[in-house]
């Protein structure tokens, strides 16, 4: 089974609607959403048959059992996070979870074993599976590990996948960060959504490096191409420069915002955005089959 990535250097570049009407026209039946930290493919595939929700465990935290301290503060003292301060009520000391990075000291410090390391959800999991195989998943928010987060989600999506399937499409995150890296691991193409700004020039420069580095074959298309002609030209140029593969330009088109608002890929309405895409696919399945 071929992975197809979908990424973008920054948000608001069009990548989850580009990935809901590469969906469409592969009639891909394995899917997933790896942009946990604002899930929203979804809202877009309208699958109803919720096979499985579980939640995902993180470092563990440090709590402070309220009737076993005895206020000394050493724990606070010994926090290098800021993650432990003074009940100005009680007198007693209480962990911040949302700073605590579970590195144990104030338990190994306490000199009345008040303190406990307790397991922590940093998110869940969700996997549908009816006529088609969607794993995504959501962390909470002010969450770290969404890096081990997107493995989770990808892993499930490809044991839940059926033996002859030939496409599995993943929407990833926008940036470079460690959930777009886990993201990047294993797949077989990864097609960079980008815009002719000055800033999205440099945020698919920033992609390109980071994809490169961990040796992903890499494909480019534009949105909104006729924007800015000047930008998209330098686009394809640095593209070409590179030998990196330019799949496509996708006119600006006010159908989109319409389609997208109706619940509908841009595939499954007639827009010149749509035409684009279609043209876009046959060159990334020429790149993923031969």
């Amino acid at each position: 089974m071929k992975q197809l990535l979908i990424l973008s250097g920054k948000g608001g570049t069009g990548k989850t609607t580009v990935a809901t009407a590469l969906i469409h026209l592969f009639d891909a039946k394995v899917y997933a959403d790896c942009d946990v930290d604002a899930p929203n493919l979804h809202l877009m595939m309208h699958h109803k048959i919720l096979s499985d929700q579980r939640e995902f465990m993180g470092l563990d935290k440090a709590e402070i059992a309220p009737i076993l301290c005895n206020a000394c503060g050493a724990c606070q003292t010994h926090c290098r996070f800021d993650a432990i301060y003074q009940n100005h009520i009680t007198k007693k000391y209480e962990v911040n979870p949302f700073a605590c990075e579970g590195c144990g000291v104030c338990h190994y410090i306490c000199p009345v074993d008040a303190v406990t390391l307790v397991d922590s959800q940093v998110g869940t999991l969700f996997l549908y599976n009816g006529k088609s195989v969607f794993s995504t998943a959501q962390l909470k928010m002010g969450s770290g590990n969404s890096g081990l987060l997107v493995t989770e989600v990808k892993k499930r999506m490809k044991n839940a996948a059926k033996p002859d399937e030939t496409v599995a499409i993943i929407d990833g995150s926008p940036g470079i960060g460690c959930p777009v890296i886990a993201s990047i691991s294993g797949v077989d193409l990864v097609l960079i959504v980008t815009e002719p700004s000055l800033s999205g020039i440099s945020d698919l420069k920033r992609i390109i490096t980071t994809a490169a580095g961990l040796e992903a074959k890499l494909a480019v298309c534009v949105n909104q191409w006729d924007v800015s002609l000047e930008n998209t030209a330098d686009i394809e140029t640095y593209c070409r420069d590179r030998g990196i593969p330019f799949v496509g330009k996708i006119p600006y088109d006010p159908a989109v915002v319409g389609a997208v608002n109706r619940g509908k890929s841009i595939v499954e309405v007639e827009c010149m955005a749509g035409d684009a895409v279609m043209d876009i696919h046959q060159n990334i399945n020429q790149l993923l089959f031969g």
